[in-house]
């Protein structure tokens, strides 16, 4: 990838996370960029080729950010990591985050490969732990993940310590 590739998809994430999809033009990527905005169609073909470009991006970069919590052996430090990874995103990941959450809403999508491993990781954790249904409170806890990234990312609500402790003390955690 080239120095103006990388420029073009690190001004389209800033933008875009922060502005929204919808209300970023090219030529606010282009500009933020320092390129033209043929440039941008040169090498993504569209808005939509940069986002796509964006989102693989993202998935391989949030994916390897539950690296430490998929490699965990006890369950319940699975669980745990989890519910504990939105609260301690870091600065430099957080507009990756905040983008596929931003995204997910404005275009009414929901993006599952980042959450499969997470999803059989839980269930064999819970399985483990010997609930009656491991697969619903996987779930469960990924819905909770999600409301939790939600107020995090785009409420920028970070230090939510009281709720995070009542989320642990739930699972005994």
């Amino acid at each position: 990838m080239t120095d103006k590739q990388v420029n073009i998809l690190k001004a389209a994430l800033v933008l875009f996370a922060e502005q929204g999809y919808e209300a970023t033009s090219t030529s606010k990527v282009a500009k933020e960029a320092g390129v033209s905005e043929g440039l941008i169609f040169r090498h993504f073909n569209s808005k939509e080729g940069l986002l796509n470009a964006i989102r693989a991006l993202i998935n391989a970069s949030a994916i390897r950010g539950f690296d430490d919590v998929l490699t965990r052996k006890d369950p319940k430090a699975i669980i745990r990591g989890v519910l504990e990874f939105p609260f301690t995103i870091d600065d430099d990941k957080f507009l990756l985050w905040k983008l596929i959450y931003s995204i997910q809403w404005q275009k009414g999508t929901y993006e599952n490969t980042i959450y499969a491993p997470i999803k059989e990781v839980l269930i064999t954790a819970f399985d483990t732990l010997g609930y009656v249904d491991p697969e619903a409170e996987a779930d469960a806890v990924l819905m909770l993940f999600d409301g939790i990234a939600t107020a995090v990312l785009l409420k920028n609500q970070k230090n939510q310590e009281g709720v995070l402790k009542a989320i642990l003390e739930k699972y005994q955690l």
